[in-house]
């Protein structure tokens, strides 16, 4: 009997929400091209499977991404649906993104920027800045949803 009492009791101390859903998170991994000094790219990255917040952004390169102040690369997630930034870098003089090495994406300090809906369509895109801007060597972008309970 004290099993019994223990079991229920563990299960309700992990029920998160009066759904009896827990907590999600759901790590989506997208390879982007790269992109040649002066062009952009704008790679759609997902279908939000479900409502929630984008909890983290990394890049991670296949060669060494060296910022400049005259001519840059940025970087930003994009909730197409709702036409908000989630997330951006801007690769100037002193921030770089090592090959092969996970590089966070500064999420933006705005909560409502965060939110997606089941359905939204999230983007990268990668924008040249200056005359020929920085090329970006392509690579992995990890994207990392939590639902909303």
């Amino acid at each position: 009997m004290l099993f019994l009492f223990i079991n229920f009791y563990l299960e309700n101390i992990t029920m998160a929400d009066t759904t009896g859903q827990l907590p999600y998170q759901q790590i989506i991994r997208i390879p982007v091209d790269a992109a040649a000094a002066g062009s952009d790219l704008l790679t759609p990255l997902c279908v939000a499977p479900f409502a929630g917040t984008v909890a983290s952004v990394s890049y991670i390169p296949r060669t060494t991404l060296t910022g400049a102040n005259t001519d840059t690369r940025t970087i930003t997630v994009i909730n197409e649906t709702q036409s908000l930034t989630s997330a951006t870098k801007a690769f100037t003089s002193g921030v770089n993104a090592a090959a092969n090495t996970a590089t966070a994406i500064t999420l933006s300090g705005t909560a409502a920027n965060l939110v997606v809906a089941s359905g939204d369509v999230v983007s990268w895109n990668s924008a040249h800045s200056g005359s020929t801007g920085l090329a970006d060597p392509g690579g992995l972008v990890e994207l990392t949803l939590t639902r909303t309970p």
